[in-house]
């Protein structure tokens, strides 16, 4: 039982790891379309991906009697509210095997999408539907939050139904480490908006943002980037931190209540009367610490949250790109940030949904900083000298993001103007 912020903070410390033993966890989201009419497949027609996935070796995994995702191994395919997919990738050892899941991933949804006529839009947020045309599933959850996010931010629900992203997980050695890798986290949210920006069409037209989708996770209840997370954030102030926080639900009895009317604190010392003023469990914890929708967030590791998901061809971009100064080049990657200002930053962080590459920060703009983080990721990465079987490095993963800072355009600007031509919605699927 979780009585007293010890527990949290023991929580925090048993996730700490020797440096041989980092590995790196990638979870992306992906959107489904019905072929026939452009819209977003509805649950039946999950029911039936999922089904034919389970030939290529997945096990259901079911909410009471309702198949809710799959899994094989360590990899789990989870469903999101508007039945967005998510592949949780296995805990790695680099990112040749971790460009490998996804690969595999790929090539067992295109036998199955294309024998159900589904097609894959690869976007950061839903291009082609309006919020009341998404489709919902029977994942008990998604019910409750769907009452109660709006609540606290004015785009929860297309944050929930509308957005995908993708999400790097990666360890820390100590207290120390994991402060470091937090801070430059946290500082470097803006360029992963603006080099990582894949949403622009909302609704069949120009938005008028690169990311849409950070724009909406800005106005989500529960988000943001707290100034906290710039303050020599420690296992005790982030303990304090999510002690402080609203709950989302908990889950209790195979029910799932609203905690509305609840902080952390008082589940923890006994105050919750419609769950029998029980103490929470580890389970709960983790619950709790995954209903946070912050930028970046603490677990039993690090989650990196800022990246739009991208195509197949760049997938495996940003997880190098964090793995390169995270793992591979740490000190002089802080030691950059280190006298960035946390206003900059945080308005920095504002502006680069729209502005993309053009915003601000310390006197510089975001593509300056982003070639820069891009060389020291790239010297990380060869200083790391994991080779693949062919014998390349890791470094041959970063090679789309040399692309998009040397053409100066990403990829949101090439679906504008790809997609303003002809306004075909083909076009915004996946070839």
């Amino acid at each position: 039982m979780i009585k007293s912020k010890i527990g949290i903070i023991n929580y925090f410390k048993s996730g700490i790891k020797e440096t041989k033993d980092f590995k790196i966890g990638i979870e992306h989201e992906k959107f489904l379309f019905d072929n026939k009419n452009n819209k977003r497949i509805n649950y039946p027609k999950i029911k039936e991906m999922f089904a034919a996935l389970l030939e290529f070796g997945w096990n259901p995994i079911y909410e009471k009697e309702n198949i809710v995702g799959l899994n094989k191994g360590g990899r789990n395919i989870t469903l999101e509210p508007g039945n967005q997919i998510e592949l949780s990738g296995d805990k790695l050892n680099h990112m040749h095997e971790g460009c490998s899941e996804s690969q595999d991933y790929l090539f067992e949804l295109k036998q199955v999408t294309k024998k159900l006529d589904i097609k894959i839009v690869s976007s950061g947020f839903d291009p082609i539907s309006k919020l009341e045309e998404v489709p919902n599933n029977p994942k008990q959850r998604y019910e409750l939050m769907t009452n109660d996010m709006p609540l606290g931010g004015e785009l929860s629900l297309d944050m929930m139904y509308r957005t995908c992203g993708t999400q790097l997980n990666i360890d820390y050695g100590s207290e120390k480490d994991f402060m470091k890798k937090f801070k430059i986290a946290n500082s470097i949210v803006p360029i992963s908006i603006a080099l990582f920006a894949n949403s622009s069409i909302v609704e069949k037209k120009n938005s008028n943002y690169l990311s849409y989708r950070s724009k909406v996770w800005q106005n989500t209840s529960r988000g943001g980037l707290p100034k906290l997370f710039f303050d020599n954030l420690n296992f005790e102030k982030y303990a304090d931190f999510i002690m402080d926080f609203p709950i989302l639900f908990i889950q209790h009895k195979d029910q799932y209540i609203s905690g509305r009317n609840y902080k952390f604190k008082d589940f923890m010392n006994g105050r919750i009367d419609e769950i029998e003023n029980r103490f929470p469990t580890e389970t709960d914890l983790t619950t709790h610490l995954s209903t946070i929708f912050t930028e970046n967030r603490l677990k039993k590791y690090i989650e990196l949250r800022s990246m739009d998901t991208c195509g197949w061809d760049c997938l495996c971009a940003g997880p190098a790109f964090n793995v390169g100064m995270l793992y591979g080049n740490l000190d002089e990657v802080y030691e950059l940030i280190s006298n960035w200002e946390t206003d900059k930053i945080i308005n920095a962080y504002l502006e680069a949904p729209r502005k993309g590459f053009n915003t601000q920060l310390m006197g510089k703009d975001l593509l300056y900083w982003s070639s820069i983080l891009l060389n020291l990721s790239k010297k990380g990465l060869e200083k790391r000298d994991l080779l693949s079987k062919k014998g390349n490095n890791e470094t041959i993963f970063l090679n789309h993001l040399q692309k998009v800072i040397d053409a100066k355009t990403t990829n949101a600007q090439h679906m504008i103007s790809k997609f303003s031509k002809n306004e075909d919605l083909k076009e915004l699927y996946d070839k």
